[in-house]
């Protein structure tokens, strides 16, 4: 039975949107993140070695364009989404010949009741710039992890530890292949949407050439958001950098979550398994 985007990323937890973005845009952004990466210094690279780069997108005021790409925004109001809200950006670009990312989730406020919840209260748009496969890399997740404990959930420590992104141990099960895993190979163009809890990893890139992709943040219903969530995301948000057009600062700003209450945000906490479920 075929899946709406909105009914799969409720249950497997990601959903792909083809083509959102014409080609020329593609190939402005590739050429400005090669510019980012053939600029990166050699503790960068140690420190993200299996990333390859782990830069901000306020780098470059091309990526307000991406923030507040119409067709991008669209698929989340398609979907049934009322107040998308932007957080903070990365451009990830894996180097040729380099092993795969570690398995892990990116949702840190386990503490409060609605991170069990089937509606996502963070997703991630990712960008590839190159069309993938598990050759040059590609995503690996495990549909529904974001709703289900899994046994993946057990061996995983504290994700994104600066032991993973340096790769110390490969043979650690961060970095297994895992039984219920599938591939997402994905083209240059699309849009992938996935649940900031889903447990998702990737292929490492065998071939001689990089693979990049740029990740932005969303809350796609800030609205709804329990109060000290809101004051989280605030306060992880990104500052717009200063010497940006005012056109540009305006297509983040009018994107970026306001939250004006007393709420304490949550600090960072890892997953705990739901006691109902």
């Amino acid at each position: 039975m075929h899946k709406s985007p909105y009914e799969q990323l409720i249950t497997d937890g990601y959903c792909i949107c083809p083509d959102v973005m014409h080609l020329e845009f593609v190939s402005r952004l590739r050429k400005t993140t090669e510019n980012l990466c053939n600029g990166m210094s050699e503790d960068h690279k140690e420190r993200y070695r299996v990333q390859g780069s782990m830069f901000h997108t306020n780098l470059h005021p091309i990526f307000a364009d991406l923030v507040a790409w119409p067709s991008s925004l669209n698929q989340l109001k398609a979907m049934g989404f009322r107040d998308p809200k932007f957080t903070d950006g990365y451009i990830i670009s894996k180097p040729p010949n380099s092993p795969g990312l570690f398995w892990h989730y990116d949702w840190f406020a386990w503490e409060d009741p609605t991170s069990y919840d089937p509606k996502p209260l963070q997703v991630f748009l990712m960008y590839y710039l190159e069309n993938t496969n598990p050759q040059n890399g590609c995503l690996r997740v495990i549909p529904g992890s974001h709703l289900y404990h899994n046994t993946l959930h057990e061996v995983i420590d504290k994700p994104h530890e600066e032991s993973l992104s340096s790769a110390r141990n490969l043979d650690g099960p961060e970095f297994s292949k895992r039984p219920d895993e599938i591939d997402v190979p994905i083209r240059a163009g699309d849009l992938l949407i996935g649940d900031a809890r889903l447990l998702h990893a990737t292929h490492p890139n065998l071939t001689d050439s990089r693979r990049t992709v740029i990740t932005l943040w969303f809350q796609p219903d800030f609205c709804d958001l329990p109060e000290r969530i809101k004051a989280q995301m605030v306060e992880k948000t990104h500052t717009i950098p200063e010497d940006w057009s005012t056109a540009e600062k305006n297509k983040i700003a009018q994107l970026n979550p306001v939250y004006e209450g007393s709420a304490v945000p949550y600090r960072r906490s890892y997953y705990k398994r739901n006691p109902n479920g």
